[in-house]
Formats: C-alpha cells, sequence, structure tokens
C-alpha cells in the first residue's frame, strides 16, 4: 500500500510517499480504507524528534491519527460495523492507504469526510480534558486558545453540558467564539482583568490548549492550580497544574457525532490538500496559524 512515511527525524522533507507492507485487522479491530486523514500538532513533533521518549517512532513511521473512510476487514470479536460501512477512525498511522484501529464510530452520511477525519483528536483531547476538571452545569470554565481545534471542541462539550464557557483568541476570531456559545475575550498581559470582567463570581476552571507560558495567569484566575489542565504546556511553571497527554476518552467520537446531529458540533477547516503536499500541510500545521483543521485526501 501506499503511505506517507519518513526515515529519520527531522525538517518536514524528510517526509515521502512510498510504497509498505498492508496491515491487516487482528482481534477487537477493524481496517479502513482511508479516505482522508487529519494533520495535528503532534504529527510534526513526532517527525522532528521532539517527543521521542514519549512516542518513539519504529521506522519507517507513518503519521497520523485521525482518519475516515470505508471499513475493510472486520477483526475477530467486533460487532456492530460490517465491510463498507462509512467510519471515523483514532489510532496511530492514519496517512495511508488502509489504517487499523480499534477505536472507531460510524460517520453520520451528512457530515462532510473533510469534518469526520478532523474530529477524532480535537474530540479525545477536549473531553479528556474536561473529564479531569470534572465542572458540573452552571460552573463557569475559561479556555485559552478557544478558537483551534482542541479549544473549540471544548467549548462546544462544554457549551452542550451546561457550562458558562470564556475563550481566549485573537480578535478575528471572536465572532467564531460567539456563534459557538463562547465569552470571547483576547489573550494576553491583563487576562485576569478582563475574564474577572466577564465572570465576576470566578472561574471554576480552565483548560491550555496552545501551551503559550499563560499556566501561572490561569492558576491565578482560577486560585485552584489543580483546576487547570494543559495539552501543551510541559515546563512545569505551576508544578500543581494538570498536565495530560495519553489518549483515554475514546467514547469521545461517538460523542462529538451525537452533537452533530443534534446540530451542536462542528469544526472549522483550513484547507484540504493531497498527500503529495503532506510536508506543506505539516508546515503550515507547525506555523501555528492554520483557521482550522488541515485535512489530507488520502482516496486515489
Amino acid at each position: 500500500m501506499f503511505a506517507l512515511t519518513f526515515s529519520e527525524y527531522g525538517p518536514s522533507d524528510v517526509l515521502a510517499v512510498t510504497d509498505v507492507p498492508e496491515p491487516h485487522a487482528g482481534p477487537g479491530q477493524i481496517r479502513i480504507k482511508v479516505r482522508t486523514a487529519a494533520v495535528n500538532p503532534i504529527d510534526w513533533k513526532i517527525r522532528a524528534g521532539y517527543l521521542q521518549e514519549l512516542f518513539p517512532v519504529d521506522f519507517p513511521g507513518i503519521p497520523g491519527w485521525d482518519s475516515a473512510g470505508v471499513v475493510d476487514e472486520v477483526g475477530e470479536g467486533v460487532t456492530g460495523v460490517a465491510v463498507g460501512d462509512e467510519v471515523i477512525g483514532y489510532g496511530p498511522t492514519a496517512q495511508a492507504e488502509y489504517v487499523v484501529v480499534e477505536h472507531f464510530t460510524a460517520k453520520p452520511a451528512a457530515m462532510s469526510w473533510e469534518l469526520a477525519a478532523g474530529i477524532p483528536t480535537a474530540a479525545e483531547t477536549a473531553v479528556r480534558s474536561l473529564e479531569l476538571l470534572g465542572l458540573e452545569a452552571g460552573r463557569t470554565l475559561l479556555i485559552e486558545g478557544a478558537a483551534g481545534a482542541v479549544g473549540s471542541a471544548a467549548a462546544q462539550f462544554a457549551v452542550a453540558k451546561g457550562l458558562n464557557v470564556i475563550g481566549t483568541a485573537s480578535e478575528g476570531n471572536h465572532a467564531y467564539l460567539r456563534s459557538i456559545g463562547v465569552q470571547p475575550t483576547v489573550y494576553g498581559e491583563g487576562l485576569a482583568e478582563r475574564v474577572a470582567a466577564l465572570a465576576p463570581a470566578g472561574v471554576d476552571g480552565a483548560i491550555d490548549a496552545v501551551g503559550a507560558g499563560s499556566l501561572p495567569e490561569l492558576a491565578a484566575i482560577t486560585g485552584a492550580p489543580k483546576q487547570v489542565v494543559t495539552i501543551a504546556d510541559f515546563s512545569e511553571s505551576v508544578p500543581d497544574a494538570q498536565v495530560t497527554t495519553r489518549s483515554s476518552a475514546f467514547h469521545a467520537l461517538a460523542e462529538a457525532v451525537a452533537l452533530f446531529e443534534a446540530g451542536k458540533f462542528d469544526l472549522r477547516i483550513d484547507s484540504v490538500r493531497e498527500l503529495a503536499d503532506a510536508a506543506k500541510a505539516q508546515d503550515a500545521s507547525q506555523s501555528g496559524h492554520a483557521a482550522g483543521k488541515i485535512i489530507l485526501n488520502i482516496a486515489r
């Protein structure tokens, strides 16, 4: 099969589309013939060698965790899905002709292939972070980087749960945040004062979805460092803040689909690129300027 691969750590030019052996579904797994796959920051961080301790690569590596496509094989013990079904998959080596996954959910017919591929990492990370905070309906949540994929997913899950959500973003993204039920504010100096004006009764928890060094301020705003969860700041500037890196909330895929079908979940798509342009796609992700999910078209 064809796949996007890299045989050494390095810049994006180590990426190439090559032929590799096909994987096959084992017990508890399905194989997906991939239509679309998403590019996430973890892809270029792994490729560059920044996460060798957390995610060591057995070269040649195949990037990607988020896929959408058609079930091609069904492993022993798997029920509720059949060859030919359209699904959303979550698992490594997604940027390839075929991917084998244990975690998946049905793709609604009304959902685009681009959105389907964009859901898994954003939804899982968002739900995992919210579950770590454990906020109940009526509480107030602050999201640093609310216009990004994880931030906007967390916001939509939180709003659906009945939380009051304040989100930081550049002013150009404030209309978007309002459209998903978030009170927007700009990030940077003076955040505590701006948040206090929006939430006089205080903030009960915060999610740092960008890792821009704001953990101390978020901890001060919540008044409880353990009520701050970061997915991107590993500096330990706030030792009691929660740092989460390992996927566990796999039920998030089905929850995102249910919200989508209720008209309460969507993600912005920045661009759709061909697999041959994956290096440029990772560069765009690394730039931090993508206005939504970057999607790769895998099908030929």
